[in-house]
């Protein structure tokens, strides 16, 4: 028997097709809420590690992880002096 090409493995969850944002217009409109912060998103996937990848050519991003490491840059953020 030959599994076919186009299904998932029964061990992925299919909720990972949610948690994708494709391209850098739906990265901005998810960080920014504007898609017209899309090269701000180039920007920081350069300068400042935003956690991206590449499918082919089309920028992408999971919402979660994008929420985790935004927590991680809120939390190097030191307390205001008193």
């Amino acid at each position: 028997m030959i599994p076919e090409l186009n299904s998932a493995p029964a061990d992925i969850p299919h909720e990972l097709a949610g948690d994708l944002l494709r391209g850098a217009d739906e990265i901005a409109e998810f960080i920014f809420g504007t898609r017209e912060s899309r090269r701000k998103i180039y920007y920081l996937a350069e300068c400042c590690r935003l956690p991206v990848f590449r499918l082919g050519s089309m920028l992408c991003a999971r919402r979660s992880v994008l929420l985790n490491w935004i927590a991680g840059q809120e939390s190097r953020v030191s307390p205001p002096a008193r």
